[in-house]
């Protein structure tokens, strides 16, 4: 149940800041996609919804608590896992934000990829009785 908690925080902290950024601050969150590398699809521009950060909140932090459920079962230290595998997935995810239309969208965009993250990463640490950083866990 605390993970769920955890899930459901950090999609309410992405709804929160696409709120701020996009009707309130009036960023045009735009992303590019498609018409690379020889795709068969062409190139344009998408506006990122609401809808499309919590489903992607929801996805992130479920893959999220199915890895930690799987380190805890499988390692010796799940906490110490945990860590370096969620840092490097979230260092990974900045790849997303390269593709906006712009650099407010892609400022909002990382901020978004930050807050789910974060709070996933020390939320999720703190169910498997470690706090970060993590030492002997």
């Amino acid at each position: 149940m605390r993970r769920a908690r955890v899930v459901l925080v950090a999609v309410g902290l992405a709804v929160a800041g696409w709120v701020l950024a996009v009707p309130l601050a009036g960023v045009s969150l735009q992303v590019r996609s498609g018409g690379r590398g020889g795709g068969h699809e062409p190139a344009g521009v998408h506006g990122v919804g609401v809808g499309l950060v919590v489903v992607a909140a929801v996805l992130a932090g479920t893959a999220a608590v199915v890895l930690l459920a799987v380190l805890e079962q499988r390692t010796r230290r799940p906490g110490r896992w945990w860590a370096r595998i969620a840092c490097a997935v979230l260092a990974s995810s900045f790849v997303g934000p390269l593709r906006a239309d712009s650099l407010a969208a892609g400022v909002t965009l990382t901020g978004l990829h930050l807050l789910v993250g974060v709070t996933l990463i020390v939320g999720l640490a703190r169910t498997t009785g470690c706090a970060l950083p993590v030492d002997d866990c």
